[in-house]
């Protein structure tokens, strides 16, 4: 493997224990005919075991001076394609053409949360994503009502993904070693979608309106939306619960409420 400094600003911590690699591969199951795309694959730890299963994967790379290196080391794999470009602003519909996209990648953690936001955008053209991310953004991301870790990350990805927290991965499996423990998760887009908000931008200013106030009770934190709070049991939803209470079907049943006086009013 080729040496190169990690980088701060691109959050760089390379992934080199064996073992972690190959339990990640093998919870990936990767096809030889798989529309497979990698984010940030570093110094190609999982990049290599995933070639061989799947020759035509593609990657996207940041770091400038890596993608050189990548294409060296992988110049055996003529279908295999880096992408010099930053994720956040990457267009992974473009790259669907050929089918569903599997992404999978080990997310820098300084970014991981507009990034998957950004991915949710593309969810239709995404069969499934496997992330190496922080642990406490997988237990974010696998929470249930009632508890702390529940917030509108949680509740935006369970609407359009099923969550699987898979395993933990510690601190010494990477080089440099980070500051955190991380975990993999695996997000598989519901199709179709369990549940159904008329507006989706609705249903996520709802939420993150909600989160905003979270130590408020539903009847305060939502007061400049429903100054009627009736219309919350009317729901079954109880005024004097907090944010974090209300499940997802809840969410969307306040969103649709919402968006269907909108649309009575003419608002």
């Amino acid at each position: 493997m080729f040496e190169h400094q990690a980088r701060k600003r691109f959050g760089q911590n390379f992934l080199v224990d064996e073992q972690i690699i190959g339990r990640i591969v093998r919870a990936i199951q990767p096809k030889p005919d798989d529309n497979l795309v990698e984010i940030g694959p570093g110094q190609g730890a999982i990049t290599a075991p995933l070639l061989s299963a799947c020759p035509r994967l593609q990657v996207v790379e940041l770091d400038r001076d890596l993608v050189p290196q990548l294409a060296a080391r992988f110049s055996a794999y003529p279908e295999f394609k880096i992408h010099e470009a930053d994720a956040l602003a990457f267009d992974f519909r473009q790259l669907a053409a050929s089918g569903p996209l599997r992404v999978v990648g080990n997310l820098p953690y300084n970014i991981s949360t507009p990034l998957l936001f950004h991915l949710l955008e593309s969810r239709e053209h995404i069969r499934d994503m496997h992330f190496m991310l922080q642990k406490e953004v997988v237990e974010r991301l696998a929470a249930e009502p009632g508890s702390g870790d529940y917030g509108r990350l949680s509740i935006m990805c369970q609407y359009h993904c099923r969550v699987e927290y898979l395993f933990d991965v510690g601190p010494h499996c990477f080089r440099p070693a980070p500051k955190v423990d991380s975990a993999i998760v695996r997000l598989t887009p519901h199709n179709p979608l369990p549940l159904v908000a008329q507006d989706t931008d609705l249903l996520e200013t709802l939420v993150k309106t909600a989160f905003q106030q979270r130590r408020k009770t539903l009847r305060n934190a939502l007061r400049q939306w429903l100054p009627d709070a009736t219309v919350l049991a009317q729901l079954a939803i109880d005024p004097q619960q907090r944010p974090e209470n209300l499940t997802v079907r809840d969410y969307v049943n306040l969103a649709n409420y919402l968006q269907s006086q909108r649309l009575s009013t003419g608002g």
